[in-house]
């Protein structure tokens, strides 16, 4: 590759004559990495960022977890966070049942949180996880993938899929 180029007088007339000021020049290519989009037109970080707009009391800052385990098993971020956010009133405050027991999604089985039918977890990031988890085997694998094919499997309520919607819009608004 010629290098660039500088115009000088020739000494025997008044033409210019190009001369080149580097004969060979090193061409060095940067590469520019560009974080990946993962889901909704968003990188992992701006995902994070729109889910954590959401989360508040307990769930306050778990947005990774959602975002990252939810891809990872399949299932839509969006839709479980608005989930966790209907069935335990965290949009506020989180119900007795996240702050005892850490179940974020309303899941019944065992181990019993305080002797009751919904199950019990160590820690909330267990309860995300299991709660994710039970998502994606229970729903996502058997193809009911938006609130309304949930719906008569997740909660009696006829209206549940429409609240859920309604979080998910929220969530993606902001």
């Amino acid at each position: 590759m010629t290098g660039t180029l500088i115009l000088i007088p020739n000494e025997k007339t008044t033409e210019l004559e190009p001369t080149p000021l580097l004969a060979e020049a090193t061409v060095v290519e940067e590469e520019i990495e560009e974080d990946p989009i993962v889901f909704d037109g968003l990188t992992e970080e701006e995902l994070i960022a729109k889910i954590n707009k959401s989360l508040n009391s307990d769930l306050e800052g778990k947005g990774e977890l959602f975002v990252t385990y939810s891809l990872e098993k399949g299932v839509d971020p969006y839709l479980a966070v608005a989930i966790s956010l209907h069935e335990t009133g965290c949009k506020w405050e989180c119900s007795r049942l996240v702050k005892q027991c850490n179940n974020v999604g309303g899941q019944v089985g065992s181990p019993s949180c305080n002797g009751g039918s919904y199950r019990s977890y160590e820690t909330l990031d267990e309860g995300i996880k299991g709660f994710i988890d039970n998502l994606a085997r229970n729903y996502i694998s058997k193809g009911l993938t938006t609130p309304e094919e949930m719906n008569s499997k997740y909660a009696a309520s006829k209206t549940w899929a429409s609240k859920v919607n309604k979080y998910i819009e929220e969530i993606k608004a902001k």
